[in-house]
């Protein structure tokens, strides 16, 4: 008698993340991995799900996330875990928790505050030692982390507003090093920030040559989203050639009302450029964005949400208009009071957005930040909308490729070996869900909330949400980048 599974999985139609058409089959799980796909009719598991003809998929990998500090401080990772995410791609635009030889400036150097806005968490003098404080302390999805650039900057530079000193960038260089030593996936950088504005290409160039010797990736939050976005691509591909290594172009997007319909053109010279050099790029799924409260940003959005204020916090969750009104001011005078903050800018235009989502080689990424009061909808909801909004609804492209944007794509294009596809041998991370009815729940006004139609998440063989909810169970690893 053939031993049972750990997990067997029956009648599913399965979308392996290839991008191939689905199939019917069962998934015979034993320990951390598939071990069997199939016809498992005689078979028998520990445990049992019948799928009844619903959907068996890889775990979605966020390819874009600010999770560094949510991994330690809330790893049952509700609002990843609750979307179908088994997998973490941390450390993003230039912002990481690690590492932080000396103590952080206080107040915290926006846009870092995003992690932390007390500095309690950028504890981590080496990127090894926050490494290890995520295997001795492990959350419910695996995680692939970047060290960022404007860390760097805050750890090794006095004055933030200049280019580092050759002795700096050396500096920084070291610290880059260490950190692929130890199991960092590449580098990431913010250039769009003040706090790495000042730092011209070679800086970043020469900061960034141990990526080559670990075959590691730059991603980047290119210097300029707006109009621009043409010369930003252009410092990116020469960052990516002069390194020797894979470009990340951080959530594709082309930003204000005079560059509307714009992304035509970055994506014909993004796919000229893809023949020439390895380049990757990811988007979430919004006309939205957020991150840190400025004048500049407000000034220049259509509508502006507050997601979260240090000294104002009741007015989380409210639009600038609005508080400005309120407290009677200009909203130049309103943004002002409110900062430290965060907020939720509204200018990008739906075609855009869909053009970009649309292009074969994008993958997903939610770009949510989950230390904010009243945050975006997308850290709760970026994949199911794909899956239900984009795709059921729109019908921008088939579940097959929806879910190869999601898994297969993304997992190799950051090197994680045998992780975003099901198939004997790999990971056991799935996620099972109802391709009729799965949607985002969370919204502006509301936006916390799990999505609709995930049934069942695992991560390494172990149940991590089911029926609405956590389990408890943490199995999550610390992945690293492989050829």
């Amino acid at each position: 008698m053939q031993q049972p599974f750990d997990l067997l999985i029956r009648n599913a139609d399965i979308v392996d993340g290839t991008g191939a058409p689905r199939f019917a089959g069962d998934i015979g799980v034993r320990g951390e991995r598939i071990e069997r796909i199939g016809d498992l009719a005689g078979a028998t598991g520990r445990t049992e799900i019948d799928l009844g003809g619903r959907i068996a998929a890889p775990g979605f990998i966020d390819a874009h996330t600010h999770d560094d500090r949510l991994l330690l401080s809330g790893g049952a990772m509700a609002p990843k875990v609750s979307q179908g995410v088994t997998t973490v791609i941390g450390g993003n635009c230039g912002v990481s928790l690690a590492p932080m030889p000396r103590p952080i400036p206080d107040p915290v150097t926006p846009p870092l505050n995003l992690l932390d806005d007390e500095g309690g968490w950028f504890r981590y003098p080496s990127f090894a030692s926050y490494l290890q404080a995520l295997r001795e302390q492990p959350a419910a999805t695996n995680c692939a982390m970047l060290v960022g650039h404007t860390t760097l900057r805050v750890a090794t530079l006095d004055d933030l507003e200049r280019p580092a000193t050759t002795a700096q960038v050396a500096r920084m260089r070291a610290l880059v090093q260490e950190a692929m030593e130890a199991g960092a996936i590449g580098v990431s950088t913010g250039l769009f920030y003040e706090p790495a504005i000042a730092a011209p290409t070679e800086e970043v160039i020469e900061t960034c040559r141990p990526l080559k010797d670990f075959n590691g990736l730059y991603c980047t939050h290119m210097r300029n989203e707006a109009d621009g976005v043409m010369d930003s691509l252009e410092e990116t591909f020469r960052i990516g050639r002069e390194v020797g290594v894979p470009v990340v172009i951080s959530h594709h997007k082309v930003i204000g009302q005079p560059n509307y319909g714009r992304s035509e053109e970055t994506l014909a010279f993004i796919r000229r450029n893809m023949a020439l050099q390895p380049i990757c790029l990811d988007c979430y799924p919004y006309t939205a964005g957020s991150t840190v409260l400025s004048t500049d940003r407000a000034a220049s959005s259509s509508r502006v949400i507050v997601t979260w204020s240090k000294p104002l916090p009741q007015y989380n969750g409210r639009d600038l208009d609005a508080i400005a009104r309120d407290l009677g001011v200009s909203q130049e005078e309103a943004v002002r009071r409110l900062l430290p903050a965060g907020a939720i800018y509204f200018r990008m235009d739906e075609a855009d957005v869909q053009r970009i989502l649309q292009f074969d080689e994008t993958m997903i990424g939610s770009d949510g930040l989950p230390h904010d009061a009243s945050p975006h909808p997308r850290l709760w909801g970026s994949f199911p909308r794909v899956l239900g909004h984009y795709r059921r609804a729109l019908n921008l492209f088939p579940l097959e490729q929806a879910v190869h944007k999601m898994t297969g794509l993304t997992a190799r294009n950051f090197g994680l070996a045998d992780r975003g596809v099901l198939k004997e041998g790999a990971y056991a991370d799935l996620t099972l869900f109802d391709a009729e009815t799965i949607d985002e729940a969370a919204s502006y006004e509301h936006p916390i909330a799990p999505a609709r139609g995930i049934e069942t998440v695992v991560v390494n063989g172990r149940v991590v949400w089911r029926e609405g909810r956590a389990t408890g169970e943490r199995p999550g690893q610390v992945l690293q980048r492989t050829a």
